[in-house]
């Protein structure tokens, strides 16, 4: 019973960290194009790629979340 207590409290926190750090790279990135448009291009690329990053540590979380529920 506990794995499923960790399990989603571990995947509910890794979600909102990866909302969170999402949020503010975009919002940085914005700003950052604001005050310089002629590297938009790059600081999109750099943006996406440092998005993808973000994303694989919350997939990392929910495959961590599936091995608590089911490995005994």
């Amino acid at each position: 019973m506990e794995q499923y207590l960790g399990a989603a409290l571990g995947i509910g926190l890794a979600a909102l960290g990866g909302g969170l750090g999402i949020g503010f790279l975009a919002g940085k990135t914005m700003e950052a194009m604001s005050r310089q448009p002629e590297l938009s291009g790059q600081l999109r690329t750099t943006m996406l790629i440092s998005i993808a990053f973000v994303e694989a540590l919350a997939l990392y979380a929910l495959v961590v979340s599936f091995l608590l529920i089911f490995t005994k």
